[in-house]
C-alpha cells in the first residue's frame, strides 16, 4: 500500500487573527514612529534634563514640587491675568477644579488598593458616601431636615458652622476606617473577581441601607442645609461658600499634597515593599513571611479613609446629599482615573483624575455628543498608552514582558501549525 501523504489541517481562523494581529502591530508600530519622531526633540531634551537632575535629586525635586504647587494653586486666576479660551476658562473655574481635587484625593486613595496593594476594588464609592452621611449626622442637618419636613423645626433651628466642626473630618476618617475593617477583614482572603463581586456588593449595601433608613438617613430624600466650613479664630475670619467658591480647591489642594506625601513614604516603606510582593505574587509573597491578610488589610484602610476624608468635603460644598448620588458609576469614574493615569503611579493618578474630570468640561461645546468624544478620548489613550499616561517603572516593565509574551505565543502557533 502507498505511503499517503499527510496533508496538514488548515486552521483558517488561525490565518485570520494571525493576519489581524499582525496589522494590527504595523498600525501601532506606523503610529509609534510618527509620534516618537514629532515629539523627539521633546524626547532629547527629557534626557538631557534628567541627566542633569539625578546627580541634584535631594535639591531639585522639592524645589520642582513646590513650583507644581505655586502653579496649581494660581490657576483660579488664569481667566484674570490672561485672555484664554471659552474651554480653558470652563476648566479652570472654580467648580471644575474643586471637582479635580475631590477626584484627584479619590484616586490616590484608591491607587493605593489597586495600583499598590493589587486589590479590585469596585465598591470604593461606599466609602465616600459614609464620610458624606458622617458630615451630615455629625453637623446635625439630618435631624433639621428631619424636623423642617415635619413642619418641627425653623429656619432659626438651622444649623450652623462651629469650630469644633472641623474634627469632623477625623471623626469620617475614623468612621471609614471602621468601615474598611468591617469590610476587608472577612473578604480580603479573596482575590480577583470574587474580590471585586464583593466590593461590588458593598457599595450597593451601603447605598440602599441609607436610602431605606429614613429614621436616620432621611431616606431617598436626602440631608439638607449642612453648613459650609469655616475659619473664625481672632482676627481670622475666612468662610466657604456655594459650588463656585476657589477656597474648596486650595482646601482640597492642602489634602492632596498631604495624601501625597504620606503615600510617598507608605510606598517607599516596607509596607510597601509587601504590597509590591502581594500584587505580584500573593502565593509567594505568604511563604516568604509577608502578612499577606494584615498588609491587604492596610491598604483597603488606607484608600478607605482617603474617601471618607474626601466625602466630608463633597457634603459640605454641595449642602445636600442623597443616596442616588453614589451609585456605582462614581466608583467606575475613580477606578478609569486610576488605569488611565496609570496603576501604581501617583503622578498618574492625578493626572488621570484631572482627565476624566476636565475632558468632558473641554469637550462641552460638542453638547450631548461631549461624552462620546470622552469615550473615544479614553479608548484612544488605553488603545495606545495602556500602561497609562504616566505608568510607574515597574508596571511599564511588567507591560513590556506581557508583549514580549504574545510576541513569542503567537511564534509557538505558526510554528506548531
Amino acid at each position: 500500500m502507498a505511503d499517503e501523504t499527510r496533508v496538514p489541517r488548515r486552521h483558517p481562523w488561525r490565518a485570520r487573527m494571525r493576519a489581524f494581529r499582525e496589522g494590527r502591530r504595523q498600525v501601532r508600530a506606523a503610529i509609534g514612529r510618527g509620534i516618537r519622531f514629532v515629539f523627539s526633540p521633546l524626547s532629547h531634551l527629557r534626557e538631557e534634563l534628567r541627566e542633569w537632575v539625578e546627580p541634584r535629586r535631594k535639591v531639585v525635586l522639592p524645589v520642582a514640587a513646590v513650583i507644581g504647587i505655586g502653579l496649581a494653586a494660581i490657576l483660579p486666576f488664569l481667566r484674570d491675568w490672561f485672555a484664554i479660551p471659552l474651554w480653558l476658562q470652563r476648566a479652570t473655574s472654580g467648580s471644575a477644579l474643586t471637582q479635580v481635587g475631590l477626584f484627584v484625593l479619590f484616586a490616590l486613595g484608591l491607587n493605593v488598593v489597586v495600583g499598590f496593594a493589587g486589590l479590585l476594588d469596585l465598591g470604593y464609592v461606599a466609602f465616600w458616601s459614609i464620610g458624606a452621611y458622617t458630615a451630615g449626622l455629625a453637623t446635625g442637618a439630618a435631624e433639621y431636615t428631619k424636623g423642617l419636613r415635619a413642619e418641627t423645626a425653623t429656619l432659626a433651628d438651622k444649623p450652623e458652622w462651629q469650630m469644633w466642626m472641623w474634627g469632623i473630618l477625623l471623626l469620617a476618617l475614623v468612621v471609614a476606617v471602621l468601615a474598611g475593617i468591617v469590610l476587608g477583614s472577612p473578604t480580603l482572603r479573596l482575590r480577583g473577581d470574587y474580590l471585586a463581586i464583593v466590593t461590588l456588593g458593598f457599595g450597593e449595601i451601603v447605598r440602599i441601607t441609607a436610602n431605606n433608613l429614613d429614621t436616620i438617613t432621611v431616606g431617598p430624600r436626602g440631608i439638607a442645609s449642612i453648613p459650609h466650613p469655616a475659619i473664625e479664630a481672632g482676627p481670622v475670619n475666612v468662610r466657604w461658600g456655594s459650588l463656585t467658591d476657589t477656597k474648596y480647591y486650595w482646601l482640597l489642594l492642602v489634602l492632596v499634597v498631604l495624601w501625597i506625601v504620606a503615600i510617598t513614604l507608605l510606598d517607599r516603606s516596607r509596607i510597601g515593599r509587601a504590597w509590591v510582593a502581594i500584587r505580584e505574587d500573593e502565593v509567594a509573597a505568604a511563604a516568604m513571611g509577608v502578612p499577606v491578610v494584615r498588609m491587604k488589610l492596610a491598604a483597603f484602610v488606607i484608600g478607605a479613609c482617603t474617601a471618607g476624608v474626601g466625602g466630608v468635603i463633597y457634603a459640605e460644598r454641595i449642602n445636600f446629599i442623597n443616596p442616588s448620588t453614589f451609585g456605582i458609576i462614581q466608583s467606575i469614574l475613580i477606578l478609569t482615573a486610576v488605569v488611565i493615569g496609570g496603576m501604581g503611579s501617583i503622578p498618574g493618578a492625578i493626572v488621570g483624575a484631572t482627565a476624566v474630570v476636565l475632558l468632558p468640561e473641554v469637550f462641552r461645546g460638542f453638547e450631548e455628543y461631549r461624552f462620546f468624544v470622552f469615550g473615544i478620548a479614553i479608548i484612544v489613550v488605553m488603545i495606545f498608552r495602556p500602561q497609562g499616561l504616566i505608568p510607574s517603572r515597574r508596571r511599564k516593565a511588567e507591560l513590556g514582558g506581557a508583549v514580549v509574551e504574545e510576541q513569542l505565543y503567537e511564534a509557538a502557533h505558526t510554528a506548531g501549525s
